[in-house]
């Protein structure tokens, strides 16, 4: 890449709207910085970033990452990196619940890609798609860190081990149901606290 020249990827544009927290919010946020010692504000980027995700759009703009960068004091570019790392941190709009399904070996010899083939027949969506009503988004993940509990599945922040097709559709239909249901499940900001 040539001196100077810009990056050209859709998911690095910037719109420059406003993107801020409540005060609430904010006064959490710098509760959880004080928790590092000075000049470690970056011990607080995943956090601050699951924040971020959850109460500013369900995922994370550039304009947002830019705002995590100045409340913890960091060049943005350290933001990217890691919000680009993890699976957990989406950069496009997702559904109000995402299904992240482990696809790595331990859940594939369990079942994992049969569950993964069959919630793609259930909501009629394939791994990266939002199902039409906004509801659910697909994706594959690595490793979710319960390898002896297999298959495993994450939704938004509930996990979901020894999966079968049955249980899968169990918890679809749950999520429908709750659909218009504030608090059903803890979000970051609470988990943080």
């Amino acid at each position: 890449m040539e001196k100077g020249s810009k990056v050209n990827h859709h998911l690095f544009v910037r719109e420059n709207k406003a993107v801020s927290f409540s005060d609430e919010t904010l006064a959490k946020i710098r509760s959880l910085i004080r928790r590092y010692p000075e000049g470690r504000q970056k011990s607080a980027l995943l956090p601050v970033l699951h924040i971020a995700q959850e109460e500013l759009g369900g995922y994370l703009s550039v304009d947002t990452m830019d705002y995590v960068a100045s409340l913890l004091g960091i060049n943005p570019m350290e933001v990217y990196e890691v919000a680009t790392f993890y699976s957990m941190f989406y950069l496009e709009k997702m559904g109000k619940y995402v299904l992240e399904v482990c696809h790595t070996g331990p859940c594939a010899i369990c079942g994992g890609e049969e569950v993964l083939k069959h919630i793609k027949d259930y909501l009629h969506i394939e791994t990266g798609e939002t199902t039409p009503d906004g509801m659910f988004t697909l994706k594959e993940v690595e490793c979710l860190g319960a390898c002896g509990n297999g298959p495993v599945m994450q939704v938004n922040t509930e996990f979901y081990e020894h999966m079968t097709e049955k249980q899968v559709e169990k918890v679809i239909e749950e999520l429908r149901q709750k659909q218009g249901e504030e608090g059903t499940s803890k979000g970051w900001a609470e988990q943080f606290s």
